[in-house]
Parts: C-alpha cells; structure tokens; sequence
C-alpha cells in the first residue's frame, strides 16, 4: 500500500485533549490529523488495524491514511511541544496584543526558541506556503520539518520577530535583516533575524547565536592530534597569516572563534572584522561590517592598523585589496587570521595567485592553511554494519530524529610552511610539485582523514561523498 507523507498534513492537536495520547500511540499506532465534516482523518503504520474500535474511541466516522512507523514516532517524540505550540498557535490569531510581552504569539517564539536551545538548533526557518506556513529546523546541517500551520498565523509571527528586532513591522516588500536577544533558561540568547519577500509571504530565517557553543578551546574541536599540535604551534607565532578554508556551513566560524579564545589574554589587543558577528566575545574587539554607510573591509583594513592590534581576524578574504591589506598587516608584526572560500588547503595556494598575489608575498606571509569540512556522526542506537559496502550506514529512529546521525565531527586537512615549501611557492613551483612534496612528508588529505572516520565506524560513505 502507497504511504502517505505525515509532513504535508497539517495536524489539529487540539483532537488529543480528549484522550489518553500516550495510550492511543502505545496500544494502536495512530494519531488524529484533522476532523472533516463526514470523518475524522486518522495516520496509522498499521495496516491491519481494527478501524470500529478507533471510531468508538473518538465516537465518529474515521478515514485512515497511512504511513512510515518512524514518522509516527517521531511525531509522538515531540508531542508536547507541538501540542503547546498549537495551542498558542490558536490563541495568538484572537489576541488583540499580539505586540506585548504577554502575548500569545511571543510566548509561541519563546516555546520554539526554548526548544531550539535543548536542542542544539543553528536555525529556525518558517516559510509560508500557499495554504500553510511550515516551521522546520536546522539541527546538525540538515532541515528538518517539525510543525505546520494555517497560513493565517504569518502575519503575526512576520510583526513579531521584526518587533523583537527594532525594525519596519509594515515593510514586508523588502528584504530585512535585524537582531535581538531573549533570555532563554536564565541565559541572554542572541538571535539574527533574516526576512526575504516570497509570492505568498515572507521567508523568515533566525540564527540561533548560543554563546554556550562557542568552544572554549581547540580540543573542544576534536581535530587529530598532529593537526591540533600544529595549529597550537602556529598560533603561537607574532606575525603571518593563518587561512581556514571550506564552503559555508563547514564550521570554520566554530575553529575562528576557538583561535581567538585560545590568543585572548591581556597582554593582546585583537580585533575582528565580521560580516556580521556573530558571537560577541569578551576582552576581544568586534567590528561589524556595514555596507549601508560604506563600512567594509577595505575601509575597516585601511584603518584598523592604527588602533594597535596584536592580531587581527578577517571574517573572510573576499577581493584582491582585501587580501593585500591582510597581508601587509601580517607582514608589519601582526598575527592575521582569516577565512577563504576553497575545496582544500592545497587550492588556495592557487586561489591565491588568482587575487593576484605575488608568489614571495604567499610564502612570507601564509603560515598556516587549514581547510575542514563537518561530517555527521552516526547514531549509535540505530546505526547498521553493511556488508556490501563494508561499512556502517544510518538507519533512523526516534533519537536522531530519523535522520540517522547525531551530532558532527571535523575532518580535516593541514599545511604548515616550512623553509622548503616556502622556496617552492617563491620559485613558481607547480602546484603537483607541491602535492608531491607534501605527500613525502606525511601530508593526509581531508578524504584521507575523512575514509579513515569511515572505517572506524564514525560516519557514513554516504555521508563522506556529500561532503568531500
């Protein structure tokens, strides 16, 4: 029998309050989704299911649809939560106040910002639809659905978080982009709120900013410990320029923050150039960019030399000025960190070059390059040993919310200048002279790093192709 998909059903949880939830789940496998005029719309995963006992339980006519037990266990995990949403939901559309701290529709944003905070959520997204608005949420990298409402609920939650944020409740024509703070469990929460116009509504995005996130120091990150030996000891020189490379979302912002925790004593003075920051960190100085008033990194580069810093981070190198400024700065007794967009760390030798950069600046200068991507780590309540494959692969149950894996883990890959690498590059050696030389001198690339997380059983191949 074809399964229905649990997602696209928008579920009236006021249909729980009359009966034992816990019960029905255990004892029949269903949960009511709405109640139409002729019939009260049931999902089961079970197939033979004795339709006349859950019509004299919910006393009417019902019409089951069917699908996948993992979904109905998922759903019934977070029940409570979605119950209360719901029910705030409700109110919120008849609440006069919706712009007080007592109404309905905040203490539904605080319900699921609550939520987002036990569950290690980096974002919220609520996207409005035709006939309904679908909140889901980014938990290890990956979306996942977690409620549905009427559509009619948009509007207030658009004036809300745009209120939270000091900004145009009425302007829903242009893009916004604000920030604010909740306190959430006795602890002030930042969250970065992004608005973008759709054909139905807006798209509404806010990054979950949890300081408690921030690792405190470099073995919080888990890199191997020759790489973890080696930044340690690159961090610990006065001057040149430190690059962590990988695409967005590869955690390089994670591994900035660690650097700075790590330098942050107060016999240092560092300042950070942001786009825009994200985690305000304490002894440590915040630049934030604004393009709004002509305040970008080259303007910022320009200047910041006079405010006397020991190091510098650059949220990332994104133009040929940009980069020469970063490098003369490193080049006059400073410690440079930043970031660039790169596949892996021998690339941005050659990415480099393409910014124009003179091969004896690249090898005086670059001290340390860094290139990481985040691998899911699989479950270990469900995870599954394939013999085809010769390898473990996920599974899905209720504890990884279906997905199969929990949490991540960096792999990663690392070049340290040493005097011959920095003659190659001053030389115009090839870049496969350098992978070369590299090679003999016990360089592991990330998809070495990455096969090896493979075989001892962390993550999965499927896991590893899409991110390496």
């Amino acid at each position: 029998m074809k399964e229905d998909n649990l997602l696209e059903f928008t579920i009236d949880y006021s249909l729980l309050d009359t009966i034992d939830s816990k019960f029905v789940l255990e004892k029949y496998d269903i949960i009511p989704i709405s109640n139409d005029i002729l019939y009260l719309v049931v999902a089961t995963s079970n197939l033979s299911l004795d339709t006349d006992i859950i019509n004299k339980i919910f006393n009417q006519p019902i019409k089951l649809i069917y699908i996948e037990h993992k979904a109905l266990e998922f759903e019934w995990k977070y029940l409570e939560f979605k119950r209360k949403l719901y029910k705030l939901a409700i109110e919120s559309l008849n609440d006069k106040n919706k712009l007080q701290e007592n109404s309905s529709i905040l203490e539904f944003m605080d319900t699921i910002f609550y939520f987002c905070i036990q569950n290690e959520v980096s974002d919220i997204h609520l996207e409005v639809l035709d006939k309904s608005i679908v909140l889901r949420l980014r938990i290890d990298g990956v979306l996942n659905q977690f409620f549905r409402f009427k559509s009619e609920l948009y509007l207030s939650i658009s004036s809300i978080v745009k209120y939270l944020s000091s900004l145009d409740i009425s302007q829903k024509r242009l893009p916004l982009n604000g920030r604010f703070t909740r306190e959430i469990q006795n602890k002030n929460i930042d969250f970065r709120l992004s608005t973008l116009p759709t054909i139905y509504g807006e798209s509404i995005v806010i990054r979950v900013l949890d300081n408690n996130n921030i690792k405190n120091n470099l073995e919080q990150i888990e890199f191997e410990l020759s790489t973890l030996k080696t930044i340690k000891k690159t961090l610990n020189l006065s001057q040149g320029m430190i690059l962590v490379t990988g695409p967005t979302g590869s955690g390089k912002t994670t591994t900035l923050y660690s650097m700075l925790n790590s330098l942050n004593a107060k016999e240092k003075k560092i300042i950070t150039i942001e786009d825009p920051v994200e985690y305000k960190l304490n002894g440590i100085i915040q630049v934030n960019i604004n393009n709004d008033i002509a305040l970008d990194y080259t303007t910022i580069l320009k200047n910041i030399l006079r405010q006397d810093p020991d190091i510098l981070m650059i949220g990332e190198i994104r133009d040929k000025e940009s980069l020469q400024i970063a490098m003369q700065a490193s080049l006059t007794g400073h410690l440079v960190i930043s970031t660039l967009h790169t596949n892996n760390a021998i690339e941005t030798i050659t990415r480099l070059k393409d910014l124009n950069a003179p091969n004896y600046l690249i090898a005086s200068t670059i001290k340390m390059i860094l290139s990481q991507r985040l691998l899911r780590v699989l479950c270990k309540n469900c995870k599954k040993f394939d013999n085809t494959t010769n390898s473990f692969k996920n599974i899905g149950c209720v504890s990884c919310n279906l997905t199969g894996y929990q949490n991540r883990k960096v792999v990663s890959e690392i070049i340290e200048f040493d005097d011959t690498l920095m003659d190659m590059i001053s030389n115009n050696n090839t870049i496969l002279d350098i992978q070369k030389y590299l090679k003999e001198n016990s360089f592991k690339t990330m998809k070495e790093n990455g096969m090896d997380m493979i075989n001892q059983g962390i993550s999965s191949l499927e896991e590893y192709y899409s991110k390496i």
